[in-house]
């Protein structure tokens, strides 16, 4: 089982660091071999949609030179990508959002002259999320629209996990956020 974990946060010592630490430790007690690509790091220029990826069925395309080409190869080659981000303005961070456009046109061949293949059909898709709202407020529209992109691009949607943090004053992690930052790993291979 081969983990692609695409990490939004600009914060190496953040939130969503923290709760991906355990969740990491889980997913490789249980077999998984986990890889992490921090996309602040990387220079992910937004989509154009210029088509030029659409001319290929089998390549990405993209005639942008930048670092998603190749993270287009770690996310195809993959069995699960988890997207772990903290929700800013109740949605992922800006290069998140802008390798999720770029993904969407180069592993989508919908938008040419003829209607192609999703290369990533049947792939498995995760959340793994912080926020300072409860959840179900804060990352709720987030999750809705990933649902749809997962629909559209035929992945397979597992579902998502969030935690809240309380404000800069209080410690993030504790032990209940741990647990069922595990739970939810165990669940996503029990469901792959």
């Amino acid at each position: 089982m081969n983990v692609c974990i695409l990490m939004g946060s600009p914060r190496r010592q953040g939130n969503t660091n923290a709760l991906l630490h355990p969740f990491r430790q889980e997913l490789e007690r249980l077999g998984a071999e986990t890889q992490t690509i921090w996309l602040h790091d990387l220079d992910i220029r937004p989509c154009t949609a210029c088509r030029a990826c659409q001319r290929d069925w089998t390549v990405f395309g993209c005639v942008q030179r930048d670092d998603v080409p190749a993270i287009f190869d770690r996310v195809l080659a993959c069995d699960l990508i988890v997207l772990a981000t903290p929700i800013y303005s109740w949605y992922c961070t800006p290069p998140m959002k802008a390798l999720l456009d770029r993904l969407v046109y180069g592993m989508d061949k919908y938008y040419g002259d003829e209607k192609g293949p999703a290369l990533w059909a049947g792939k498995a898709l995760a959340l793994l999320m912080t926020c300072g709202y409860r959840p179900e407020r804060g990352c709720d529209l987030f999750e809705e629209g990933m649902r749809r992109y997962c629909k559209h691009s035929r992945l397979r949607y597992l579902g998502s996990h969030a935690e809240r943090h309380l404000g800069y004053g209080t410690v993030f992690m504790d032990a209940e956020k741990e647990a069922r930052t595990r739970a939810f790993a165990r669940d996503l291979l029990a469901n792959i």
